[in-house]
């Protein structure tokens, strides 16, 4: 049966891939692991296997959305083409120089990151463009054309223009590409101009780097994947999720690969959004888990926390300054290298430490049976009793307990002195407050209290876990709801088409021009808007305008958003007022006596999103019937205890289970520890609270 109604979302993680498949609002999903070598292989199965589900051909899907961590993982592990910067003279060390800021100030020891770009790959040019965008230093074609040469003759794949002051005026941006289009024709390039329009040369260089760094491998990526689903009957049209949790046309994901880093965590963050909207819930963190990562982001009013800069591979403890930054509109969110498939070692402090480095699918951890012989959290969580060997991924993968004893014995337990077992409860606490330490840096650095806020827990290892983050970060309420193996795969599904366009603009409220920001407002939704238009939707678009603001002196600016009649008639009385609003909720008071600067304009075109249907809350039940007992590790009292074992597609609305239990299902598992009970609401989320919450 085809009736092309079908939608179809793909998260290609490190670890596994998550394919969910809507129909007529139900949703058929599975995980199949990701085929490093050619990802399109893994979309492919996992899409055959849900449409034999749904009983529909692939010709009967209606669109395609898609995300990945490719990009992140090829920044990360450093696998990206062979890429050279074109810069101002002067200015070449700027992306190795950094900010020159500490974010260790006491670590004497303290080593900054390697930039993406060796020293000789990057390659200045005599011009200059001052701070009102007028040209200072003509630029000489013929200097551009023996550039160009030296590049061809070093063999570079992909080429990064970034030249000081070019968002204002990016002429000689355009000058560079046009040279290189004579003198280099197989290399693509990328201008800052155009990726990254904005002030702060350090992460505006970083992010055109970064963009042309991954610009091949991402371009040859899509088209394979494009011809391997018309291969398949798949004629759809297929759509990129991007950082800032919307949906940008496959061409415009191949011109700006930089704004798909982060695309698989964002659709997670919009998954939790929409859960956060059905049940009512104003304060959310959202916990998203998988084989490689995990994913902390903070949602309030049902909005996930947006930012205009964020950091790629953070290499010391979390903290800001010390990863990569990428200048572009993204959810704002912390990642850190603990998934199932993290790895575990012993330091030279006899300390167990886990992650970055994982397992991937390829061998995977140790259980898999598939080569691997160190341990990985997957292990650890098998040895405690929160998996189930023969019932892992619904029964696609056995997983082999005595290969994870042998591992964590080998490489945990006889340098530490201790049994199998303890080995494993070790691994999972570190993870566990790794993770939960990341939680508490990201809320601080957010000026949030995590205390009063609901976790909502998804992808296929954070259901093992949330419950004694919970525990660890003081939250009571956990909800993991319905498809939470695939939770990011389905968060596309719920995306909006979305683009937002910025852009740096200097300018003084006391010198404010009306009629100039009129016509750079208008440039701005004009560009986002095509954007939008450029995925053929025919859906109503909505314009969202903000600025970011500061006092004269400041360092850094503050958001501020202005309804689309406030950008239609700007006023400089009316900016000031929302600037010292937002500033006094920020900081409790105004700075009375300093003039108000503008350094950035955005405008955000977006299509409706879908309206939610409220969930009434479910009246407490009858328990679940269980499926039989286990044995499951107690972190909080350090024993085993015996756990029911129930199954999710047992569970009806109003029916309770009080831990310690597990909750089984063919994508993850659920661990309600004791202490806590489990209600399933009436969309089917598992509502889990301490004993006693009425």
């Amino acid at each position: 049966m085809t009736d092309g109604t079908a939608r179809l979302g793909v998260d290609i993680g490190g670890t596994f891939t998550d394919v969910a498949l809507e129909r007529d609002g139900v949703i058929h999903s599975t995980k199949v692991l990701t085929t490093y070598a050619a990802p399109e292989n893994a979309i492919v199965e996992g899409m055959r296997q849900v449409c034999d589900r749904a009983g529909i051909a692939p010709s009967g899907i209606a669109q395609i959305v898609h995300g990945t961590t490719l990009a992140t993982n090829a920044l990360i592990e450093r696998r990206g083409a062979k890429t050279a910067l074109i810069t101002t003279q002067g200015f070449r060390d700027v992306i190795e120089m950094r900010t020159e800021s500490r974010f260790e100030q006491y670590d004497l020891n303290l080593v900054l990151p390697e930039p993406l770009l060796e020293r000789q790959m990057r390659h200045t040019v005599r011009e200059r463009v001052d701070a009102t965008g007028a040209v200072l230093i003509p630029l000489d074609r013929a200097e551009v054309e023996t550039v160009a040469d030296r590049l061809a003759e070093a063999g570079v794949e992909s080429v990064a223009v970034g030249l000081l002051h070019s968002y204002l005026n990016d002429a000689h941006e355009r000058m560079i590409r046009d040279v290189l289009a004579e003198r280099l024709p197989e290399a693509m390039v990328s201008l800052s101009a155009e990726v990254s329009p904005q002030m702060r040369e350090y992460e505006r260089f970083n992010t055109v780097v970064a963009n042309a760094y991954i610009k091949p491998l991402i371009r040859s990526y899509l088209g394979r994947l494009r011809g391997r689903l018309t291969a398949e009957g798949a004629e759809c049209p297929v759509f990129l999720m991007h950082s800032g949790g919307g949906i940008i046309s496959l061409d415009s994901a191949a011109e700006f690969p930089v704004r798909l880093v982060e695309s698989g965590p964002a659709g997670g963050a919009v998954f939790a959004a929409d859960i956060a909207a059905r049940h009512g819930l104003d304060r959310v963190l959202s916990f998203d888990m998988g084989g490689t990562t995990a994913k902390i982001c903070l949602i309030k009013n049902r909005t996930p926390r947006t930012s205009r800069v964020f950091e790629v591979a953070r290499t010391y403890r979390f903290k800001k300054g010390s990863g990569m930054p990428i200048s572009i509109p993204v959810i704002d969110m912390v990642e850190i290298g603990a998934g199932g498939g993290s790895l575990a070692h012993v330091d030279a402090m006899r300390q167990i430490r886990v992650g970055p480095e994982s397992a991937g699918s390829e061998p995977g951890p140790a259980c898999y049976g598939r080569g691997g012989d160190r341990p990985a959290v997957t292990d650890a969580d098998l040895i405690l009793g929160k998996l189930d060997p023969d019932g892992f991924a619904g029964g696609a993968i056995t997983l082999d307990p005595r290969a994870s004893t042998e591992a964590l014995g080998q490489a945990l337990g006889k340098p530490l002195g201790m049994d199998e077992e303890t080995a494993a409860f070790g691994l999972a606490e570190v993870v566990d407050e790794n993770m939960a330490n990341a939680a508490r840096v990201h809320a601080v650095e957010n000026g949030e209290d995590l205390a009063g806020y609901t976790m909502i827990a998804f992808g296929g290892a954070a259901p093992l876990h949330a419950a004694r983050l919970c525990q660890k970060l003081g939250i009571e309420r956990l909800l993991v709801p319905p498809g939470a193996g695939v939770g990011s795969a389905i968060g596309f599904l719920r995306a909006p088409f979305s683009f937002e366009a910025n852009r740096s603009v200097y300018m003084r409220l006391s010198e404010f021009e009306p009629a100039r920001v009129t016509a750079l407002l208008s440039e701005l939704r004009a560009e986002a808007v095509d954007f939008v238009r450029s995925c053929e939707t025919t859906e109503e678009i909505l314009t969202e305008f903000k600025t970011y603001m500061r006092y004269v002196g400041q360092g850094w600016e503050i958001p501020v958003a202005l309804t689309p009649e406030q950008a239609a008639e700007p006023d400089a009385a009316m900016f000031r007022q929302l600037f010292e609003d937002d500033y006094a909720h920020l900081f409790g008071r105004p700075v009375a006596g300093l003039d108000v600067e503008i350094t950035v304009w955005a405008v955000n075109a977006t299509t409706r999103p879908a309206p939610v249907d409220p969930v009434t809350p479910a009246p407490r039940g009858k328990p679940a019937p269980e499926q039989g007992r286990r044995r499951l590790f107690d972190p909080a009292a350090g024993a085993f205890a015996e756990a029911r074992v129930v199954s999710r597609d047992a569970l009806t609305p109003g029916a309770t289970v009080a831990g310690p239990a597990v909750i089984t299902e063919d994508e993850t598992t659920i661990v309600v520890p004791p202490g806590r009970h489990a209600l399933c609401q009436a969309d089917g989320c598992i509502d889990i609270t301490p004993e006693g919450t009425p």
